[in-house]
């Protein structure tokens, strides 16, 4: 078992437990957002190791790619510059979404280099790339489906 993957996957779907406390009415959400970490770690476990790599770097370039398109990394951004001009963090949901980007763009180049030492010469890439991005995209498609509900829900009981 990779422990390198799996201690960035256990840190992720920490930090995303982490940050329902820090975002209540969205616990289930973060509770979710965390879930796909702990099947990487489970793959590895079992030795799935071609698709917990393959995981590993399409589901954080995945949450990544919706928070650029939400506009947080922006935020992020800003708590960061924050931290490092020696200011405590505004806010500590966004702090902790900044270390999540962290942790997910390292999560990917490791994962990388590790698909590519392990698997990079098998006839197995496209396949596992397709399939993975099924379920990652499927993945992140009901969670996007379900934020919008919620957002419905919250909007509907606001104007009462």
């Amino acid at each position: 078992m990779n422990r390198g993957i799996a201690s960035l996957a256990l840190a992720l779907a920490v930090c995303f437990l982490f940050l329902s406390n820090y975002d209540p009415q969205f616990f289930l959400f973060h509770f979710y957002e965390s879930m796909i970490y702990l099947v990487i770690v489970l793959m590895l476990f079992y030795f799935e190791d071609r698709w917990a790599y393959m995981l590993g770097i399409l589901a954080p370039a995945g949450w990544l790619l919706l928070e650029f398109a939400s506009g947080g990394l922006g935020e992020f951004m800003q708590q960061i510059a924050r931290v490092f001009g020696a200011e405590a963090p505004s806010y500590a949901a966004t702090f902790l979404g900044a270390i999540i980007s962290v942790l997910s763009v390292a999560m990917i180049a490791y994962c990388a280099y590790w698909w590519k030492r392990e698997f990079s010469g098998l006839k197995k890439g496209l396949s596992t790339f397709l399939v993975s991005l099924g379920i990652v995209a499927v993945y992140y498609g009901l969670m996007v489906l379900w934020f919008w509900g919620s957002l419905g829900r919250v909007s509907t009981s606001i104007s009462r």
